[in-house]
């Protein structure tokens, strides 16, 4: 049976995005990319809200004769690959290969994909990841912690959630950046 995974780079006081929605903070250095590709090769399904489809629909512009940085362009050809649903009530169309819109989170159908995938999914988006946490569908969690502290924002976790998580591995990266890798112990 396939995993939903909820990886995300945040704020060590747990966000994801400031107050602006900006998250220029948590742009990661090529270790730390070259790691989140190493983490998202074996995904075969990303599961996005709207919000982060639009701003992750970039990498499907990135060809290989781009002149971009390695880790960049295997990124780009990770992220191309794979199959993506889009749930969003307002999109109308989508502007990426192997993509299609779902209007409504259906945790039933998001279990039977699990049941019937080959390859792991991924699940992005806080509000879309929250409804999946509280669906109790989410097997593992990457936090890729940023050492800065933004105060308010978008948070990486659902409010009046409460999870037991269990750590499977850790990692620490030359710019200060932390990875805590969980599985929910379902």
């Amino acid at each position: 049976m396939a995993k939903l995974i909820y990886a995300a780079i945040m704020s060590l006081d747990g966000y994801i995005a400031d107050e602006a929605g900006k998250f220029d903070w948590a742009v990661p250095d090529d270790e730390v990319h070259t790691f989140i590709n190493d983490l998202t090769r074996p995904i075969g399904t990303y599961l996005f809200g709207r919000r982060l489809y639009e701003v992750m629909v970039a990498w499907e512009a990135i060809k290989p004769h781009s002149h971009v940085p390695p880790y960049i362009l295997n990124y780009s050809k990770i992220w191309q690959a794979a199959d993506k649903i889009v749930y969003s009530k307002s999109l109308e169309s989508v502007s990426s290969s192997k993509t299609r819109i779902e209007r409504d989170f259906n945790p039933k159908n998001i279990q039977k994909m699990k049941e019937t995938s080959e390859r792991d999914l991924s699940v992005g988006g806080s509000t879309l990841a929250a409804q999946a946490i509280q669906a109790g569908l989410v097997d593992e969690c990457h936090f890729f912690i940023t050492p800065i502290v933004i105060g308010s924002g978008k948070r990486f976790l659902p409010a009046n959630v409460q999870l037991k998580l269990q750590l499977l591995d850790e990692c620490r990266f030359g710019n200060g950046m932390a990875h805590l890798h969980y599985s929910t112990g379902k």
